[in-house]
């Protein structure tokens, strides 16, 4: 093996995706591992990766570049956890409703350092004073047009109420959020075991 102890062969001509996905998915590792986006730095990245700290810049310029990155991924992963949870709950509006919102719960309690990364400080404003398009609203944005989407299902089957479908699929995420807030900060209080259907149909004006 060439270069130093511990570090892999670097990638052929044409694989730099791939290097790109170990990158990530070492600096996830370490996000999860220590509960700290300042843990993810470019050396602990790399030594993670088996590589050369210097093969991480043709990739992400610094640090928080690769944190942004870990941030992406991990709403992208969010969207598709909730679309299959609620694809396999089957027709039923209200059921696919709630299996999204126990597959929003679900996430956030298997990744809690990764959560509270998505939903943490938000990036400075641009310039001109526009909020950054990095910001968790922006990011999450595919998030709850899943939840309008089921929502406005549920209305168009006869089973809600709502008669703004946005403005409630914001207010549901936010029971959503702290619900899954509170679980992780209060893990031995009795929650009850229908604690999810007690926060989603009401907010949802489920009938």
């Amino acid at each position: 093996m060439s270069g130093a102890a511990g570090q892999r062969a670097g990638n052929r001509r044409g694989r730099g995706d791939l290097l790109r996905g170990e990158i990530l998915a070492a600096a996830t590792a370490l996000l999860d591992s220590r509960g700290d986006p300042r843990a993810v730095t470019l050396r602990a990245v790399a030594r993670g990766a088996g590589i050369a700290a210097s093969s991480i810049y043709p990739h992400f310029p610094d640090q928080s570049s690769i944190v942004l990155a870990v941030v992406r991924q991990a709403f992208a992963e969010l969207s598709d956890r909730l679309r299959s949870a609620a694809d396999e709950a089957g027709d039923d509006p209200r059921r696919r409703l709630h299996a999204l919102c126990l597959a929003y719960l679900d996430f956030a309690s298997t990744h809690p350092e990764r959560y509270r990364t998505m939903f943490g400080r938000p990036r400075p404003p641009a310039a001109d004073g526009r909020p950054s398009p990095d910001d968790p609203a922006d990011l999450g944005a595919g998030t709850i047009r899943l939840v309008v989407d089921g929502l406005t299902a549920c209305v168009a089957a006869g089973c809600c109420t709502s008669d703004d479908p946005a403005a409630d699929a914001v207010a549901l995420w936010v029971g959503l959020h702290g619900l899954a807030h509170q679980r992780t900060v209060a893990t031995a209080f009795p929650w009850p075991a229908d604690i999810t259907r007690r926060v989603a149909v009401p907010l949802s004006h489920l009938v």
